[in-house]
C-alpha cells in the first residue's frame, strides 16, 4: 500500500528549464553519514543526494548569507537534497514499515489500522511516482531538507527530528497561540517552546527571502521550482521535473 498519488500541486503542469543538477558546494554544510544511505537506500553507482539544480544551489548561499546577518555563527546543514524515485519508494516502504512496527499494526494485513498509518506517512511523504506530470519533489532537484547549526557543525535543536511522522513536524507546531492544540506529548517547557518556534521561523525566513516556499507539513522541507514550489508561490507551472540522472 502507498500513499495517494494526488497531491494539491499535482494537477500544475511543468516546464522543465533543463538546468543542471551540481554537487553542493563546500560553503554549505552536509549532515553526514547520509541517513537514508546508511539504511541501504538505492541510489546507484555515482547518484549522491548532495546534488541540486544549480538554480537552488545558488538561493541556498543566498539563504545562508541572510541567516548569518541574524547570527554570524549559523549556517545551514543539509539533511537531504536529490533523491531518486527508486530511493523515495525505498523509504515510503521503510517508513511505513517503521510506523507499523511502532503502533503494532501489521503491515501486511489491509484493514483501517494500515490504512491509517499509510495516510499518516503520505502527509510527509510524496508517493513515488514514475509519471513524469507528478513527480517526487526531491526527485526534481528542487528540493530540500535542512536544519540550522553552529558554525562547528553541530545541529541545533529545532524541537523535533527531520522525518518525524506528527504533529511535531508542522511548521508553526510551537507557536504560542496553538500551545493548547498540543496533545502529542511535544509540548516541552514554554521557553523551550518558544526558542524551538522562533528557531524553525527564522529558517522559514532566511528561506523565503531566497525564494523557497515551504511544506505546509514539514518545518524542514523547501522547495524552489518544483510542483509545491508553484502551487505555493502561485506561479503558473513549476520549471523543474523529475531530474533523470542520464542527463546529467
Amino acid at each position: 500500500m502507498s500513499p495517494s498519488p494526488l497531491r494539491p500541486w499535482s494537477p500544475i503542469p511543468i516546464h522543465d528549464t533543463a538546468e543542471p543538477l551540481i554537487p553542493l558546494p563546500l560553503e554549505l554544510m552536509r549532515l553526514e553519514p547520509h541517513p537514508y544511505a546508511s539504511l541501504g537506500a538505492p541510489y546507484g553507482e555515482g547518484c549522491s543526494p548532495f546534488q541540486l539544480r544549480s538554480g537552488v544551489v545558488e538561493r541556498l548561499l543566498v539563504a545562508q548569507g541572510e541567516l548569518q546577518r541574524h547570527h554570524s555563527d549559523w549556517r545551514l546543514a543539509i539533511f537531504d537534497g536529490w533523491r531518486p524515485v527508486r530511493v523515495q519508494q525505498f523509504m515510503v516502504d521503510h517508513t511505513i514499515a517503521s510506523e507499523c512496527r511502532r503502533r503494532g499494526v501489521d503491515r501486511h494485513r489491509n484493514g483501517p489500522e494500515l490504512e491509517a498509518v499509510t495516510a499518516d506517512v503520505g502527509r510527509f511523504w510524496a508517493p513515488p511516482s514514475l509519471d513524469p506530470a507528478t513527480p517526487p519533489p526531491h526527485s526534481t532537484g528542487g528540493a530540500v531538507d535542512l536544519t540550522l547549526a553552529t558554525s562547528d557543525g553541530e545541529p541545533l535543536d529545532l524541537g523535533g527530528e527531520i522525518d518525524a511522522i506528527g504533529a511535531v513536524s508542522e511548521p508553526d507546531h510551537y507557536d504560542p497561540s496553538r500551545r493548547s492544540e498540543r496533545l502529542d506529548g511535544h509540548g516541552g517547557t514554554g521557553v523551550l517552546e518558544l526558542q524551538w518556534h522562533r528557531r524553525r521561523s527564522l529558517l522559514r525566513e532566511v528561506m523565503a527571502a531566497a525564494g523557497f516556499a515551504q511544506h505546509p507539513n514539514e518545518w524542514w522541507h523547501f522547495s524552489h521550482g518544483d510542483q509545491l514550489w508553484a502551487w505555493r508561490q502561485g506561479a503558473a507551472a513549476a520549471i523543474y521535473g523529475g531530474w533523470d540522472p542520464g542527463r546529467g
